[in-house]
Protein backbone atom coordinates (compact mmCIF):
# COMPACT_ATOMS: atom_id res chain seq x y z
CA UNK A 1 0.00 0.00 0.00
CA UNK A 2 1.53 3.23 -1.11
CA UNK A 3 1.95 6.14 1.19
CA UNK A 4 -0.86 8.63 0.80
CA UNK A 5 -3.54 6.01 0.13
CA UNK A 6 -3.39 3.84 3.24
CA UNK A 7 -5.28 0.75 3.96
CA UNK A 8 -7.16 -0.25 0.81
CA UNK A 9 -5.16 -3.38 0.11
CA UNK A 10 -6.41 -6.73 1.32
CA UNK A 11 -3.15 -8.70 1.43
CA UNK A 12 -4.45 -12.02 0.18
CA UNK A 13 -5.80 -10.73 -3.09
CA UNK A 14 -3.62 -12.55 -5.69
CA UNK A 15 -4.39 -9.86 -8.26
CA UNK A 16 -4.35 -6.57 -6.31
CA UNK A 17 -6.01 -3.55 -7.86
CA UNK A 18 -4.35 -0.37 -9.11
CA UNK A 19 -4.19 1.09 -5.59
CA UNK A 20 -2.05 -1.81 -4.35
CA UNK A 21 1.59 -2.53 -5.21
CA UNK A 22 2.72 -6.02 -6.15
CA UNK A 23 3.65 -8.28 -3.28
CA UNK A 24 7.29 -7.26 -2.61
CA UNK A 25 8.12 -10.48 -0.74
CA UNK A 26 7.37 -12.92 -3.57
CA UNK A 27 9.56 -13.59 -6.60
CA UNK A 28 8.39 -16.08 -9.20
CA UNK A 29 10.91 -16.86 -11.91
CA UNK A 30 9.18 -18.11 -15.08
CA UNK A 31 11.50 -19.66 -17.65
CA UNK A 32 10.47 -20.59 -21.17
CA UNK A 33 11.61 -23.89 -22.66
CA UNK A 34 14.31 -22.10 -24.67
CA UNK A 35 15.54 -20.31 -21.55
CA UNK A 36 15.66 -23.59 -19.63
CA UNK A 37 17.81 -25.15 -22.35
CA UNK A 38 20.07 -22.08 -22.39
CA UNK A 39 20.53 -22.12 -18.63
CA UNK A 40 21.21 -25.85 -18.61
CA UNK A 41 23.95 -25.49 -21.21
CA UNK A 42 25.48 -22.30 -19.84
CA UNK A 43 25.04 -23.49 -16.29
CA UNK A 44 27.02 -26.63 -17.02
CA UNK A 45 29.81 -24.62 -18.64
CA UNK A 46 29.95 -21.24 -16.89
CA UNK A 47 28.47 -21.61 -13.41
CA UNK A 48 30.88 -24.21 -11.92
CA UNK A 49 33.97 -22.40 -13.21
CA UNK A 50 32.74 -18.97 -12.18
CA UNK A 51 31.69 -20.02 -8.70
CA UNK A 52 34.93 -21.90 -8.11
CA UNK A 53 37.10 -18.96 -9.21
CA UNK A 54 34.96 -16.53 -7.17
CA UNK A 55 35.48 -18.62 -4.03
CA UNK A 56 39.24 -18.67 -4.66
CA UNK A 57 39.26 -14.87 -4.92
CA UNK A 58 37.09 -14.62 -1.81
CA UNK A 59 39.71 -16.53 0.17
CA UNK A 60 42.49 -14.39 -1.35
CA UNK A 61 40.77 -11.40 0.25
CA UNK A 62 41.46 -12.78 3.72
CA UNK A 63 45.21 -11.92 3.93
CA UNK A 64 44.55 -8.27 3.00
CA UNK A 65 41.69 -8.04 5.49
CA UNK A 66 43.79 -9.64 8.24
CA UNK A 67 46.84 -7.48 7.57
CA UNK A 68 44.94 -4.23 8.06
CA UNK A 69 43.90 -5.03 11.64
CA UNK A 70 46.78 -7.31 12.68
CA UNK A 71 48.44 -6.14 15.89
CA UNK A 72 45.94 -3.33 16.57
CA UNK A 73 44.23 -3.08 19.94
CA UNK A 74 40.49 -2.58 20.44
CA UNK A 75 41.17 1.03 21.42
CA UNK A 76 43.07 1.65 18.18
CA UNK A 77 40.22 0.12 16.17
CA UNK A 78 37.85 2.73 17.61
CA UNK A 79 39.52 5.25 15.32
CA UNK A 80 39.76 5.15 11.49
CA UNK A 81 42.82 3.29 10.18
CA UNK A 82 45.34 5.42 8.28
CA UNK A 83 48.81 5.10 6.78
CA UNK A 84 50.23 2.16 4.85
CA UNK A 85 47.63 -0.24 6.26
CA UNK A 86 44.82 1.69 4.62
CA UNK A 87 46.71 2.31 1.36
CA UNK A 88 47.82 -1.28 0.75
CA UNK A 89 44.95 -3.23 2.24
CA UNK A 90 42.14 -0.94 1.08
CA UNK A 91 43.29 -1.00 -2.54
CA UNK A 92 43.93 -4.74 -2.41
CA UNK A 93 40.46 -5.53 -1.08
CA UNK A 94 38.84 -3.10 -3.53
CA UNK A 95 40.58 -4.64 -6.54
CA UNK A 96 39.94 -8.26 -5.52
CA UNK A 97 36.29 -7.47 -4.75
CA UNK A 98 35.79 -6.10 -8.25
CA UNK A 99 37.43 -9.24 -9.64
CA UNK A 100 35.12 -11.38 -7.49
CA UNK A 101 31.97 -9.85 -8.94
CA UNK A 102 33.46 -9.87 -12.45
CA UNK A 103 34.01 -13.63 -12.19
CA UNK A 104 30.37 -14.10 -11.09
CA UNK A 105 29.25 -12.45 -14.34
CA UNK A 106 28.83 -8.81 -13.29
CA UNK A 107 30.93 -7.52 -16.16
CA UNK A 108 29.66 -3.95 -16.02
CA UNK A 109 28.89 -1.55 -13.16
CA UNK A 110 27.32 1.55 -14.66
CA UNK A 111 27.45 4.59 -12.39
CA UNK A 112 25.24 7.65 -12.73
CA UNK A 113 25.34 10.78 -10.62
CA UNK A 114 28.18 11.79 -8.34
CA UNK A 115 29.00 10.41 -4.92
CA UNK A 116 29.06 13.07 -2.24
CA UNK A 117 31.99 13.43 0.12
CA UNK A 118 31.75 12.28 3.72
CA UNK A 119 31.49 15.92 4.77
CA UNK A 120 28.52 16.50 2.46
CA UNK A 121 26.74 13.24 3.36
CA UNK A 122 28.17 11.08 6.19
CA UNK A 123 25.51 8.40 5.53
CA UNK A 124 24.63 6.51 2.33
CA UNK A 125 21.28 4.70 2.05
CA UNK A 126 20.96 2.09 -0.71
CA UNK A 127 17.75 0.57 -2.08
CA UNK A 128 16.05 -1.52 -3.23
CA UNK A 129 17.78 -4.30 -1.29
CA UNK A 130 16.88 -7.36 -3.33
CA UNK A 131 19.76 -9.83 -3.25
CA UNK A 132 22.94 -10.98 -1.55
CA UNK A 133 24.75 -9.53 -4.60
CA UNK A 134 23.89 -5.99 -3.43
CA UNK A 135 27.26 -5.51 -1.66
CA UNK A 136 28.52 -4.77 -5.17
CA UNK A 137 27.34 -1.22 -4.42
CA UNK A 138 30.31 -0.96 -2.03
CA UNK A 139 32.68 -0.73 -5.00
CA UNK A 140 31.55 2.57 -6.56
CA UNK A 141 31.10 3.89 -3.01
CA UNK A 142 34.80 3.18 -2.26
CA UNK A 143 34.13 0.57 0.46
CA UNK A 144 32.18 2.60 3.05
CA UNK A 145 31.63 1.26 6.55
CA UNK A 146 28.61 -1.01 7.01
CA UNK A 147 26.26 -2.18 9.76
CA UNK A 148 26.10 -5.95 10.19
CA UNK A 149 24.94 -8.65 12.58
CA UNK A 150 27.51 -9.51 15.24
CA UNK A 151 26.93 -13.21 14.47
CA UNK A 152 28.60 -12.71 11.07
CA UNK A 153 31.98 -12.26 12.81
CA UNK A 154 32.14 -16.04 13.24
CA UNK A 155 31.68 -16.70 9.50
CA UNK A 156 35.00 -17.60 7.82
CA UNK A 157 36.44 -14.84 5.62
CA UNK A 158 33.27 -12.71 6.07
CA UNK A 159 34.22 -12.10 9.69
CA UNK A 160 37.71 -10.98 8.65
CA UNK A 161 36.23 -8.63 6.05
CA UNK A 162 33.94 -7.09 8.68
CA UNK A 163 36.91 -6.45 10.97
CA UNK A 164 38.79 -4.94 8.00
CA UNK A 165 35.78 -2.72 7.32
CA UNK A 166 35.54 -1.66 10.98
CA UNK A 167 31.86 -2.48 10.63
CA UNK A 168 29.30 -1.40 13.22
CA UNK A 169 28.02 -4.62 14.74
CA UNK A 170 24.56 -5.20 16.19
CA UNK A 171 23.38 -8.22 18.17
CA UNK A 172 19.72 -9.07 17.68
CA UNK A 173 19.67 -10.90 21.01
CA UNK A 174 20.95 -7.98 23.08
CA UNK A 175 18.57 -4.99 23.43
CA UNK A 176 21.42 -2.79 24.68
CA UNK A 177 23.35 -3.53 21.48
CA UNK A 178 20.96 -1.47 19.38
CA UNK A 179 21.47 1.54 21.63
CA UNK A 180 25.25 1.21 21.30
CA UNK A 181 24.93 0.98 17.52
CA UNK A 182 22.86 4.16 17.42
CA UNK A 183 25.47 5.97 19.51
CA UNK A 184 28.30 4.67 17.29
CA UNK A 185 26.52 5.71 14.08
CA UNK A 186 25.94 9.17 15.53
CA UNK A 187 29.60 9.42 16.64
CA UNK A 188 30.92 8.54 13.19
CA UNK A 189 28.36 10.57 11.28
CA UNK A 190 29.16 13.70 13.28
CA UNK A 191 32.96 13.31 13.18
CA UNK A 192 33.37 16.08 10.60
CA UNK A 193 34.70 13.82 7.84
CA UNK A 194 37.17 11.98 10.06
CA UNK A 195 35.38 8.66 9.44
CA UNK A 196 34.46 7.30 5.99
CA UNK A 197 30.79 7.18 5.08
CA UNK A 198 28.47 4.59 6.61
CA UNK A 199 26.30 2.55 4.21
CA UNK A 200 22.83 1.34 5.19
CA UNK A 201 20.28 -0.84 3.45
CA UNK A 202 17.36 0.77 5.31
CA UNK A 203 14.80 -1.84 4.24
CA UNK A 204 16.66 -4.36 6.41
CA UNK A 205 15.73 -7.38 4.27
CA UNK A 206 15.42 -8.43 0.64
CA UNK A 207 12.42 -7.83 -1.61
CA UNK A 208 11.72 -8.34 -5.32
CA UNK A 209 12.35 -4.72 -6.46
CA UNK A 210 8.64 -4.18 -7.23
CA UNK A 211 8.12 -1.86 -4.23
CA UNK A 212 10.22 -0.27 -1.50
CA UNK A 213 9.77 -1.74 1.96
CA UNK A 214 9.34 0.54 4.95
CA UNK A 215 12.66 2.12 5.88
CA UNK A 216 13.98 1.44 9.36
CA UNK A 217 15.05 4.60 11.21
CA UNK A 218 18.61 3.53 12.14
CA UNK A 219 20.28 5.39 9.26
CA UNK A 220 18.40 8.59 10.09
CA UNK A 221 18.74 8.81 13.87
CA UNK A 222 21.85 11.00 13.69
CA UNK A 223 19.84 13.62 11.80
CA UNK A 224 22.68 14.30 9.36
CA UNK A 225 22.36 14.63 5.55
CA UNK A 226 22.17 11.35 3.65
CA UNK A 227 22.77 10.47 0.03
CA UNK A 228 20.29 8.01 -1.52
CA UNK A 229 21.86 5.33 -3.75
CA UNK A 230 19.68 3.40 -6.21
CA UNK A 231 20.55 -0.15 -7.28
CA UNK A 232 19.12 -1.58 -10.50
CA UNK A 233 19.76 -4.85 -12.34
CA UNK A 234 18.57 -4.01 -15.90
CA UNK A 235 18.92 -7.55 -17.25
CA UNK A 236 16.40 -9.25 -19.51
CA UNK A 237 15.70 -11.90 -16.86
CA UNK A 238 15.70 -11.19 -13.14
CA UNK A 239 17.84 -13.98 -11.70
CA UNK A 240 19.18 -11.96 -8.76
CA UNK A 241 16.08 -11.35 -6.58
CA UNK A 242 16.15 -13.31 -3.34
CA UNK A 243 12.76 -12.66 -1.77
CA UNK A 244 11.04 -14.26 1.24
CA UNK A 245 9.17 -16.63 -1.07
CA UNK A 246 10.97 -17.63 -4.24
CA UNK A 247 14.19 -19.27 -5.45
CA UNK A 248 16.71 -20.18 -2.75
CA UNK A 249 20.28 -18.97 -2.45
CA UNK A 250 21.82 -21.81 -4.49
CA UNK A 251 19.38 -21.41 -7.38
CA UNK A 252 19.86 -17.63 -7.46
CA UNK A 253 23.64 -18.08 -7.45
CA UNK A 254 23.55 -20.75 -10.17
CA UNK A 255 21.18 -18.86 -12.48
CA UNK A 256 23.08 -15.59 -12.13
CA UNK A 257 26.45 -17.26 -12.71
CA UNK A 258 24.92 -18.90 -15.82
CA UNK A 259 24.12 -15.52 -17.39
CA UNK A 260 26.71 -14.51 -20.02
CA UNK A 261 26.70 -10.96 -18.67
CA UNK A 262 24.95 -9.27 -15.74
CA UNK A 263 24.72 -5.49 -15.53
CA UNK A 264 24.35 -3.34 -12.42
CA UNK A 265 23.29 0.31 -12.45
CA UNK A 266 24.26 2.40 -9.42
CA UNK A 267 22.77 5.89 -9.30
CA UNK A 268 23.71 8.55 -6.75
CA UNK A 269 20.81 10.93 -6.10
CA UNK A 270 21.34 14.46 -4.75
CA UNK A 271 22.11 14.71 -1.04
CA UNK A 272 18.97 14.87 1.10
CA UNK A 273 19.21 17.54 3.80
CA UNK A 274 16.73 16.97 6.63
CA UNK A 275 14.47 19.71 7.89
CA UNK A 276 14.47 20.61 11.57
CA UNK A 277 11.38 18.44 12.07
CA UNK A 278 12.96 15.50 10.23
CA UNK A 279 16.19 15.73 12.22
CA UNK A 280 14.10 15.40 15.40
CA UNK A 281 11.90 12.59 14.07
CA UNK A 282 13.91 9.71 12.47
CA UNK A 283 10.73 7.91 11.35
CA UNK A 284 9.48 10.96 9.46
CA UNK A 285 12.97 11.42 7.97
CA UNK A 286 13.07 7.76 6.87
CA UNK A 287 9.58 7.91 5.34
CA UNK A 288 10.38 11.03 3.33
CA UNK A 289 13.66 9.63 1.98
CA UNK A 290 11.84 6.38 1.11
CA UNK A 291 9.29 8.39 -0.86
CA UNK A 292 12.01 10.27 -2.77
CA UNK A 293 13.82 7.05 -3.70
CA UNK A 294 10.59 5.28 -4.70
CA UNK A 295 9.68 8.17 -6.99
CA UNK A 296 13.12 8.05 -8.63
CA UNK A 297 12.76 4.28 -9.12
CA UNK A 298 9.19 4.54 -10.40
CA UNK A 299 7.84 2.03 -7.85
CA UNK A 300 5.53 2.38 -4.82
CA UNK A 301 6.73 3.20 -1.32
CA UNK A 302 5.00 0.77 1.02
CA UNK A 303 4.50 0.11 4.72
CA UNK A 304 5.55 -3.53 4.26
CA UNK A 305 8.32 -4.70 6.58
CA UNK A 306 9.72 -7.73 8.39
CA UNK A 307 8.82 -8.26 12.04
CA UNK A 308 10.69 -11.20 13.53
CA UNK A 309 10.75 -13.81 10.78
CA UNK A 310 7.51 -12.88 8.98
CA UNK A 311 6.61 -10.08 6.56
CA UNK A 312 3.83 -7.78 7.70
CA UNK A 313 1.85 -4.98 6.11
CA UNK A 314 -0.11 -2.04 7.49
CA UNK A 315 -3.87 -2.03 6.94
CA UNK A 316 -5.37 1.11 8.38
CA UNK A 317 -3.90 1.39 11.88
CA UNK A 318 -3.12 -2.31 12.16
CA UNK A 319 -0.09 -4.40 11.25
CA UNK A 320 -0.97 -7.87 9.97
CA UNK A 321 0.97 -10.84 8.64
CA UNK A 322 1.20 -10.86 4.87
CA UNK A 323 -0.20 -14.39 4.76
CA UNK A 324 -2.36 -15.87 7.52
CA UNK A 325 -0.46 -18.30 9.72
CA UNK A 326 -3.90 -19.54 10.73
CA UNK A 327 -4.31 -21.06 7.29
CA UNK A 328 -1.00 -22.86 7.68
CA UNK A 329 -2.29 -24.36 10.95
CA UNK A 330 -5.42 -25.42 9.08
CA UNK A 331 -3.28 -27.17 6.48
CA UNK A 332 -1.36 -29.07 9.16
CA UNK A 333 -4.56 -30.22 10.87
CA UNK A 334 -6.25 -31.22 7.62
CA UNK A 335 -3.21 -33.21 6.57
CA UNK A 336 -3.64 -35.14 9.82
CA UNK A 337 -7.31 -35.75 8.96
CA UNK A 338 -8.56 -33.56 11.83
CA UNK A 339 -11.61 -31.36 11.49
CA UNK A 340 -11.34 -28.39 13.89
CA UNK A 341 -15.05 -28.63 14.65
CA UNK A 342 -14.59 -32.09 16.18
CA UNK A 343 -12.43 -30.80 19.04
CA UNK A 344 -14.09 -30.11 22.35
CA UNK A 345 -12.72 -26.65 23.03
CA UNK A 346 -13.46 -26.64 26.74
CA UNK A 347 -11.66 -23.40 27.52
CA UNK A 348 -12.94 -21.41 30.46
CA UNK A 349 -13.80 -17.78 29.57
CA UNK A 350 -11.56 -15.19 31.17
CA UNK A 351 -9.25 -17.73 32.80
CA UNK A 352 -6.13 -19.30 31.36
CA UNK A 353 -5.47 -23.03 31.44
CA UNK A 354 -1.92 -23.93 30.51
CA UNK A 355 -1.38 -27.24 28.71
CA UNK A 356 1.69 -29.19 27.65
CA UNK A 357 2.43 -30.55 24.19
CA UNK A 358 1.35 -34.03 25.34
CA UNK A 359 -2.00 -32.73 26.59
CA UNK A 360 -2.37 -30.69 23.39
CA UNK A 361 -1.92 -33.85 21.31
CA UNK A 362 -4.40 -35.73 23.46
CA UNK A 363 -6.99 -32.93 23.30
CA UNK A 364 -6.73 -32.71 19.50
CA UNK A 365 -6.44 -36.49 19.07
CA UNK A 366 -3.13 -36.22 17.21
CA UNK A 367 -0.64 -39.07 17.21
CA UNK A 368 2.02 -38.14 14.65
CA UNK A 369 4.88 -36.38 16.53
CA UNK A 370 5.77 -34.16 13.56
CA UNK A 371 2.18 -32.99 13.16
CA UNK A 372 1.88 -32.35 16.89
CA UNK A 373 5.09 -30.30 16.95
CA UNK A 374 4.05 -28.30 13.88
CA UNK A 375 0.61 -27.44 15.24
CA UNK A 376 1.85 -26.76 18.78
CA UNK A 377 4.53 -24.35 17.53
CA UNK A 378 1.82 -22.05 16.17
CA UNK A 379 0.91 -21.00 19.71
CA UNK A 380 3.01 -18.83 22.01
CA UNK A 381 4.66 -20.85 24.76
CA UNK A 382 5.62 -19.68 28.24
CA UNK A 383 8.96 -20.32 29.95
CA UNK A 384 7.85 -23.86 30.81
CA UNK A 385 6.88 -24.73 27.23
CA UNK A 386 3.13 -24.56 27.95
CA UNK A 387 0.40 -22.83 25.92
CA UNK A 388 -2.87 -21.29 26.98
CA UNK A 389 -5.76 -23.52 25.91
CA UNK A 390 -7.85 -20.39 25.24
CA UNK A 391 -5.47 -19.70 22.34
CA UNK A 392 -6.11 -23.19 20.98
CA UNK A 393 -9.89 -22.86 21.42
CA UNK A 394 -10.03 -19.55 19.54
CA UNK A 395 -7.82 -20.75 16.67
CA UNK A 396 -9.89 -23.91 16.22
CA UNK A 397 -13.13 -21.94 16.33
CA UNK A 398 -11.82 -19.61 13.61
CA UNK A 399 -10.77 -22.57 11.45
CA UNK A 400 -14.07 -24.39 11.95
CA UNK A 401 -15.89 -21.87 9.75
CA UNK A 402 -19.34 -22.65 11.17
CA UNK A 403 -19.55 -19.46 13.22
CA UNK A 404 -20.41 -16.07 11.79
CA UNK A 405 -17.85 -13.31 12.25
CA UNK A 406 -20.07 -11.79 14.93
CA UNK A 407 -20.18 -15.08 16.84
CA UNK A 408 -16.44 -15.56 16.45
CA UNK A 409 -15.54 -12.08 17.74
CA UNK A 410 -18.00 -12.56 20.59
CA UNK A 411 -16.27 -15.85 21.50
CA UNK A 412 -12.86 -14.15 21.33
CA UNK A 413 -14.10 -11.43 23.66
CA UNK A 414 -15.60 -13.94 26.10
CA UNK A 415 -12.40 -15.97 26.23
CA UNK A 416 -10.00 -13.08 26.87
CA UNK A 417 -12.06 -10.31 28.51
CA UNK A 418 -11.61 -9.83 32.26
CA UNK A 419 -14.13 -9.14 34.99
CA UNK A 420 -14.18 -5.67 36.47
CA UNK A 421 -13.54 -5.37 40.21
CA UNK A 422 -16.61 -3.17 40.44
CA UNK A 423 -19.76 -3.91 38.48
CA UNK A 424 -20.72 -6.72 36.11
CA UNK A 425 -18.98 -5.28 33.04
CA UNK A 426 -16.21 -7.28 31.38
CA UNK A 427 -13.46 -5.48 29.47
CA UNK A 428 -10.82 -6.57 26.98
CA UNK A 429 -7.42 -5.30 28.11
CA UNK A 430 -4.29 -4.93 26.02
CA UNK A 431 -2.88 -8.43 26.67
CA UNK A 432 -6.09 -10.15 25.61
CA UNK A 433 -6.55 -7.79 22.64
CA UNK A 434 -3.00 -8.36 21.39
CA UNK A 435 -3.39 -12.14 21.82
CA UNK A 436 -6.59 -12.17 19.74
CA UNK A 437 -5.04 -10.13 16.90
CA UNK A 438 -1.84 -12.17 16.99
CA UNK A 439 -3.78 -15.44 16.75
CA UNK A 440 -6.29 -14.39 14.10
CA UNK A 441 -4.31 -11.92 11.98
CA UNK A 442 -0.66 -12.56 12.84
CA UNK A 443 -0.30 -9.00 14.16
CA UNK A 444 2.91 -8.32 16.10
CA UNK A 445 2.02 -7.85 19.75
CA UNK A 446 3.69 -4.43 20.22
CA UNK A 447 1.72 -3.05 17.26
CA UNK A 448 -1.53 -4.48 18.66
CA UNK A 449 -0.82 -2.95 22.08
CA UNK A 450 -0.34 0.47 20.46
CA UNK A 451 -3.62 0.11 18.56
CA UNK A 452 -5.44 -0.93 21.76
CA UNK A 453 -4.25 2.26 23.46
CA UNK A 454 -5.56 4.32 20.54
CA UNK A 455 -8.96 2.61 20.63
CA UNK A 456 -9.22 3.19 24.37
CA UNK A 457 -8.51 6.92 24.12
CA UNK A 458 -12.16 7.67 23.33
CA UNK A 459 -13.29 6.23 26.69
CA UNK A 460 -12.19 6.63 30.25
CA UNK A 461 -11.37 2.91 30.71
CA UNK A 462 -8.19 1.06 29.86
CA UNK A 463 -10.16 -1.78 28.30
CA UNK A 464 -12.63 -2.30 25.44
CA UNK A 465 -16.23 -3.38 25.81
CA UNK A 466 -17.73 -6.02 23.53
CA UNK A 467 -19.47 -3.28 21.54
CA UNK A 468 -16.22 -1.34 21.06
CA UNK A 469 -14.33 -4.47 20.03
CA UNK A 470 -16.95 -5.41 17.45
CA UNK A 471 -17.15 -1.83 16.17
CA UNK A 472 -13.45 -2.17 15.38
CA UNK A 473 -13.52 -5.68 13.90
CA UNK A 474 -16.96 -5.85 12.23
CA UNK A 475 -18.24 -2.37 11.50
CA UNK A 476 -15.12 -0.48 10.48
CA UNK A 477 -15.15 -0.77 6.64
CA UNK A 478 -11.44 -1.49 6.28
CA UNK A 479 -10.93 -3.84 9.22
CA UNK A 480 -14.17 -5.72 8.55
CA UNK A 481 -12.85 -6.55 5.09
CA UNK A 482 -9.55 -7.64 6.62
CA UNK A 483 -11.16 -9.91 9.24
CA UNK A 484 -13.48 -11.53 6.69
CA UNK A 485 -10.54 -12.23 4.36
CA UNK A 486 -8.35 -13.80 7.00
CA UNK A 487 -11.01 -15.76 8.83
CA UNK A 488 -12.96 -17.34 5.99
CA UNK A 489 -10.58 -19.68 4.14
CA UNK A 490 -13.27 -22.39 3.98
CA UNK A 491 -15.66 -20.12 2.05
CA UNK A 492 -13.30 -19.50 -0.86
CA UNK A 493 -14.36 -21.68 -3.82
CA UNK A 494 -12.01 -24.15 -5.49
CA UNK A 495 -9.63 -24.07 -2.57
CA UNK A 496 -7.59 -26.86 -4.09
CA UNK A 497 -7.06 -25.15 -7.42
CA UNK A 498 -3.52 -23.83 -7.92
CA UNK A 499 -4.61 -20.26 -8.58
CA UNK A 500 -6.89 -19.78 -5.60
CA UNK A 501 -5.78 -17.75 -2.59
CA UNK A 502 -6.15 -20.78 -0.32
CA UNK A 503 -4.00 -22.90 -2.56
CA UNK A 504 -1.45 -20.13 -2.71
CA UNK A 505 -1.37 -19.87 1.07
CA UNK A 506 -1.58 -23.58 1.80
CA UNK A 507 0.44 -24.95 -1.04
CA UNK A 508 3.28 -22.51 -1.43
CA UNK A 509 4.04 -21.14 2.02
CA UNK A 510 7.58 -22.10 2.90
CA UNK A 511 9.55 -21.77 6.08
CA UNK A 512 10.49 -18.10 6.27
CA UNK A 513 14.00 -17.32 5.07
CA UNK A 514 15.77 -14.86 7.33
CA UNK A 515 17.41 -12.42 4.94
CA UNK A 516 18.24 -9.47 7.12
CA UNK A 517 21.62 -7.75 6.96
Amino acid sequence: MSQGSPGDWVPLDPTPGPSAPPNPFVHELHLSRLQRVKFCLLGALLAPIRVLLAFIVLFLLWPFAWLQVAGLTEEQLQEPITGWRKTVCHNGVLGLSRLLFFLLGFLRIRVRGQRASCLQAPVLVAAPHSTFFDPIVLLPCDLPKVVSRAENLSVPVIGALLRFNQAILVSRHDPASRRRVVEEVRRRATSGGKWPQVLFFPEGTCSNKKALLKFKPGAFIAGVPVQPVLIRYPNSLDTTSWAWRGPGVLKVLWLTASQPCSIVDVEFLPVYHPSLEESRDPTLYANNVQRVMAQALGIPATECEFVGSLPVIVVGRLKVALEPQLWELRRVLRKAGLSPGCVDAGAEPGRSRMISQEEFARQLQLSDPQTVAGAFSYFQQDANGLVDFRDVALALAALDGNRSLEELTCLAFELFAEEQTEGPTRLLYRDGFSTILHLLLGSPRPAAVTLHAELCQAGSCQGLSLCQFQDFSLRDPLHEKLFSTYLRPSQIPNASSPGSPTARANGTVQAPKQKGD
